[in-house]
């Protein structure tokens, strides 16, 4: 449960990054259903211990967001995933009960969903954190 405590408070520092990033775009945590293209969607998590020395823990906490647009082309999914890189890389975000040691960018891919027009972008973050 204190792992996801934590998890929780770097997303809610991350969506806090995103918003005024990337507005009028929403970022979601769960996507209603008929929401309007494009859309940013908080994604799938990984965290890992982080060894420390002496008293102090620290987490790996591996972030994929996700891009939807359905724009003729690439343009509008890779001007979100631009600005989403802008707003998170090398930031110092507060995150409450935590110190974020650094947020990189990590990977991101954009391909064609099976319908054709749908396109979906995916772009990965990597944060070290010690616990407060």
């Amino acid at each position: 449960m204190e792992h996801e405590c934590r998890l929780l408070a770097a997303q809610v520092a991350i969506l806090a990054a995103l918003r005024p990033a990337l507005d009028p775009v929403l970022v979601l945590d769960d996507v209603p259903q008929g929401q309007a293209f494009p859309y940013v969607v908080i994604g799938e998590d990984v965290v890992t211990d982080w060894p420390m020395l002496g008293d102090d823990e620290a987490e790996e906490i591996d972030l994929t967001l996700h891009v939807w647009s359905r724009y003729a082309g690439r343009k509008e999914a890779k001007t979100l995933m631009a600005a989403i890189r802008t707003a998170l890389h090398q930031q110092p975000l507060q995150v409450d009960g935590q110190q974020l040691v650094t947020l990189r960018f990590a990977f991101e891919t954009l391909f064609i969903e099976p319908d054709g027009l749908t396109r979906h972008g995916v772009i990965r973050f990597r944060a070290l954190c010690l616990s407060a």
